[in-house]
């Protein structure tokens, strides 16, 4: 456990899941801090990865799987994937036991399908962890709740002292918990390792098929360059086309499926309210990045680069947004979709909680668009039939206040779940 640890929304939702449930999965890409958060709720825990006893586990598991299980719960089984097995043999000790707090399991990926007998359904519960929130990096001050927004805080102040370029900074470094205490670009290294990791070493790892790592980094910039935007995969076949001739429809949905698999990226789905018109409303999904940063990286774009290149910034911001925003809901049992109808309304982001209440939310990097964003969300509120609790402009701007027409400007610097 170390001792520079920075508190993690993560670490209240786990400890009421495990209230409730007999086993817990933590889920979510490699380095986001799965197992340190892991570790400080267990009372004893097993590594997977540790290659000193890798041979001792796999002898373990073909002789008696549930001896890995033994030791005081709750217990930590880290990157349970690696021995697909123990998931049977952690639920059926979950059945046995009939007790909450037992296990929590952390993977990094997803095992190839029919790995496991069961789902777990019932007996083991699942959340997903992300990189840290700009309020968990501490460089939001959290001046503004989504919270309390959504409890009914009719008027909001505050003041980011986020600048443009510390923005900038945070964009390309990531939510990495291990980038946070580096400077300079040294914490920008982190991301562009992982990046490395992820072409030459994970992609191969899911499936044990060793794959082209050009053709993967072309897939990879092109999902970049696609962020926050409705890009099938034949849109992105298209624009990878350009550099490589040879790829396929298959190769590109099977190289998505597997970054999936490995929590790289997490696309935005679509909202489907009850609406007064006849619009049809558009059900593709966003694409994202799990953190923005590890676009900027395939891009070779660093903080520098995007203050020069406001457009690829404002695409980031977008996603930088998103990753808060999603962290911030989970806690407060709600879920972000995007929206889009055949007239071309547009909404970057809809938060639902899962009572019914909403909230519209458009993002803009700077001031220069909040009119404009205001606009389309007003629209949008008129359009459907549930009344939004709130609308609000999340922008990188600097001070927090409520517009005449009701609709809140936040600045990213200033939110917190």
């Amino acid at each position: 456990m170390t001792d520079n640890y920075l508190p993690r929304i993560a670490d209240a939702s786990l400890t009421r899941l495990l209230r409730s449930s007999g086993a817990v999965l933590i889920e979510g890409p490699k380095w986001c801090g799965k197992t340190t958060t892991a570790m400080r709720l267990s009372k004893s825990f097993i590594l997977m990865a540790d290659p000193d006893q890798h041979l001792n586990y796999q002898k373990i598991i073909s002789a008696k799987p549930s001896l890995l299980l033994e030791g005081e719960t709750p217990r930590l089984i880290d990157e349970w994937q690696l021995a697909p097995i123990l998931w049977d043999a952690v639920r059926f000790i979950v059945d046995k036991r009939s007790a909450f707090a037992q296990f929590i399991l952390t993977g990094s990926s997803v095992p190839l399908n029919n790995a496991t007998l069961h789902t777990g359904t019932g007996r083991i519960s699942r959340y997903k962890m992300r990189t840290m929130s700009l309020y968990e990096s501490r460089e939001s001050n959290g001046q503004v709740s989504l919270g309390e927004l959504f409890n009914g805080v009719d008027e909001i102040k505050g003041f980011s002292n986020l600048t443009i370029e510390r923005l900038s900074y945070a964009l390309a470094r990531g939510g990495w918990p291990q980038s946070l205490n580096l400077d300079g670009e040294t914490s920008l290294d982190i991301v562009s390792n992982y990046v490395e990791a992820i072409v030459n070493k994970d992609v191969n790892e899911i499936d044990g098929i060793e794959k082209n790592p050009t053709i993967f980094r072309k897939l990879m910039r092109s999902i970049a360059r696609c962020s926050a935007s409705m890009a099938n995969n034949e849109t992105i076949r298209r624009d990878i086309l350009g550099e490589d001739s040879t790829i396929s429809a298959p190769t590109v949905s099977s190289y998505i499926n597997i970054l999936k698999r490995i929590h790289v990226i997490e696309d935005l789905i679509a909202w489907n309210p009850v609406v007064r018109s006849k619009t049809a409303i558009r059900t593709t999904d966003t694409r994202h990045y799990v953190d923005p940063s590890l676009a900027a990286a395939i891009l070779r774009i660093n903080h520098e680069g995007l203050l020069k290149d406001f457009n690829t910034f404002g695409l980031l911001f977008e996603s930088l947004c998103v990753r808060d925003l999603r962290i911030y809901v989970e806690s407060i049992d709600g879920e972000v979709f995007h929206y889009r109808d055949s007239n071309g309304l547009e909404c970057d982001a809809i938060v639902q909680l899962k009572d019914g209440r909403w909230c519209a939310i458009e993002i803009k990097l700077g001031s220069g668009e909040i009119d404009y964003g205001a606009k389309n969300l007003l629209k949008l509120a008129s359009l459907v039939n549930k009344k939004p609790e709130f609308l609000m402009i999340l922008t990188g701007t600097n001070i927090a206040y409520r517009r005449d027409d009701g609709v809140f400007v936040v600045p990213i610097g200033c939110l917190k779940n």
